[in-house]
């Protein structure tokens, strides 16, 4: 039986007048795009760009709150009371549905960003804090999880809708969190040894780590952080390499 597989980036990351990413590209590689909500990055002239671009594209729409943290992007730790992390989570989607609704779409998915994303990784109770609030929203709301932590016996206990995420280029720790990116090579930058990892990963469907251990897990989606530079290379190398080994990327939920 052939194998499906869904295709993410982050993205809507820019601010202003300052450019992040190549969105326009990777829009017309990946199948969901995670959407920063203004507060890592973003504001609301890029979130409804994006998003109409999204929509243009066929790409389904994913909030991406992350903690309020700009000169950061949202990659330093806060100790957030967790009622005031839950208003946070809040605030972020319901902007992102308002834009997408205004261009045409509707928010598919949400997943953390950043520091907070890692936090939840560790902290079922916060990753629990965090789903719980989003779900208020939309009950019928895609959560797309770190696969293997806190954040996916987060999600099974809440028992709502979830993707199961890998990253192409990241590394692993032996507990299925990622490397700190303070450490060297915990940032994959080369686009062909980030497809041949995931590949395999999809293909024996588990997490592959630094030291060479296996972590058996289910995988829905395959990200690509959209700020790095080598972002459009990476995704399009993985996507030809699936489909070279009979893998279909294509949006999540998969039969």
């Amino acid at each position: 039986m052939s194998k499906t597989v869904d295709l993410n980036a982050d993205m809507g990351e820019s601010f202003g007048p300052w450019v992040m990413g190549r969105d326009a590209d990777l829009l017309e590689v990946v199948t969901s795009a995670n959407i920063a909500c203004g507060f890592h990055a973003g504001d609301p002239d890029v979130m409804a760009k994006t998003m109409a671009l999204a929509v243009k594209n066929g790409v389904g729409i994913g909030a991406h709150p992350g903690f309020p943290d700009l000169r950061g992007f949202g990659r330093y730790r806060i100790d957030m009371p967790l009622d005031q992390l839950a208003n946070t989570v809040r605030y972020q989607l319901a902007a992102a549905q308002g834009m997408a609704k205004v261009a045409g779409g509707a928010v598919r998915h949400l997943k953390l960003h950043g520091a907070l994303a890692n936090m939840a990784a560790e902290n079922e109770e916060m990753a629990h804090v965090c789903y719980s609030a989003a779900l208020e929203l939309d009950p019928d709301l895609y959560i797309m999880v770190l696969a293997g932590t806190a954040q996916q016996r987060a999600v099974e206990k809440l028992g709502c809708r979830y993707a199961a995420e890998i990253f192409a280029d990241r590394a692993y720790n032996d507990d299925a969190t990622l490397v700190d990116r303070r450490l060297e090579g915990a940032v994959i930058h080369d686009a062909a040894l980030a497809a041949e990892r995931m590949v395999a990963m999809v293909s024996e469907g588990a997490i592959i780590t630094e030291s060479g251990k296996r972590i058996a897990t289910r995988i829905d989606t395959i990200c690509m952080h959209g700020d790095t530079l080598e972002a459009v290379e990476i995704a399009r190398s993985v996507r030809k390499a699936l489909e070279v080994a009979g893998i279909t990327a294509r949006m999540f939920p998969h039969a």
